[in-house]
């Protein structure tokens, strides 16, 4: 069965039901598992997603306690394939970034491919498509490619 890595940015706006993009989230999550895909997370998708969740509101997070993030957390590994950090995962981030130049936040999308290359997951869901285009060689679904809104 096809792996796909579900980003963060899906992860969070799935557990904010008030979120404007909160339903296009869940259906396209949904979607996925439908079609058979086996829906993934890799360790930095559970990292920013903490970071965010515990993040209070006036500063763009979600204003959760410690103890809600780590239910939903735990909810989250019940729903996708956790897929560990290896120690092949710093060395193909390496290439990655030598290869396609790396600047700003774009050393933290190539740790996700380099991930996603490592354990042969070739698709990605984002809202953010643009953030990996370089990496032509997996596919990229954002929600309305999967769903209608």
């Amino acid at each position: 069965m096809p792996l796909v890595l579900v980003d963060t940015n899906i992860l969070l706006r799935s557990a904010t039901p008030s979120h404007p993009m909160y339903q296009r989230a869940v259906n396209a999550a949904d979607a996925l598992h439908e079609q058979g895909y086996i829906r993934c997370l890799v360790p930095q998708n559970i990292i920013e997603f903490r970071a965010v969740a515990t993040r209070p509101l006036p500063i763009n997070g979600l204003g959760m306690s410690q103890a809600e993030a780590d239910s939903e957390i735990a909810r989250l590994k019940t729903l996708y394939r956790l897929c560990l950090d290896t120690p092949y995962i710093f060395g193909e981030w390496e290439r990655l970034v030598s290869t396609y130049g790396s600047a700003g936040k774009q050393n933290h999308e190539a740790r996700i491919v380099a991930a996603m290359n490592i354990h042969g997951i070739t698709a990605l869901l984002t809202f953010n498509k643009s953030d990996f285009m370089r990496y032509q060689h997996i596919t990229i679904w954002e929600p309305t490619d999967l769903v209608r809104p």
